[in-house]
């Protein structure tokens, strides 16, 4: 049994990642998300609630994790930030070991990571597939969340790696600036040729 193809899904802030993660999902293939595990991890009963309330006193209650009155203390502190995250990918790097051992038999899995270039990420993956939607298609969808300004926007985008780039580093890119359906085409049309490809290349039916 060979271990499966590991395809990191990465992109910037409203390029409809999400959506294309679940494409996957529905059509049979396994997906670590790990920012639902951090979610899980953080929320009532999480594994590192107590871990990140006695080193930043005041941020959590018994609904978890307090992200609003965490990311007030994390803002801006590069070390704080540092001591937070020395909590949180270690435990993320165990629950996708965990993953991967579940699905070794899997001709391939996804990671759904969305700083895989900006925190190193891309470093754990064989392929990369960039999310990538027209700048005025991000925008758009970007500014109709709540609570979202134009500032706030340009602050997040200032801290990814430019969509440009990462379409440069991608092994594959999957456009949502189109409908839905021709997404979904696209996504079942690359899962069809990791399929194969992997077939061919490891012997595997």
């Amino acid at each position: 049994m060979t271990k499966p193809l590991i395809i990191g899904l990465t992109g910037s802030i409203g390029m409809g990642k999400s959506t294309v993660a679940s494409m996957f999902e529905a059509a049979g293939v396994p997906v670590f998300d790990a920012d639902a595990e951090v979610r899980a991890m953080q929320g009532p009963g999480g594994e590192l609630v107590a871990r990140i309330e006695a080193e930043f006193p005041g941020s959590s209650d018994e609904t978890g994790v307090l992200r609003e009155k965490l990311g007030a203390q994390v803002f801006g502190d590069p070390e704080a930030l540092a001591r937070l995250e020395a909590i949180v990918h270690p435990a993320v790097g165990r629950k996708r070991e965990a993953f991967l051992i579940e699905h070794f038999g899997a001709p391939f899995v996804v990671f759904d990571i969305p700083l895989l270039f900006e925190k190193g990420g891309h470093a754990l993956v064989d392929r990369i597939v960039v999310v990538s939607a027209p700048a005025e298609v991000q925008r758009a969808r970007v500014l109709a969340r709540p609570g979202m300004t134009p500032e706030k926007f340009a602050h997040i985008l200032e801290l990814q790696t430019p969509d440009a780039e990462k379409r440069e580093r991608a092994t594959y890119i999957i456009d949502t600036g189109q409908s839905l359906a021709e997404t979904e085409d696209e996504v079942l049309a690359l899962i069809a040729t990791l399929r194969s490809e992997r077939t061919d290349g490891a012997g595997q039916k």
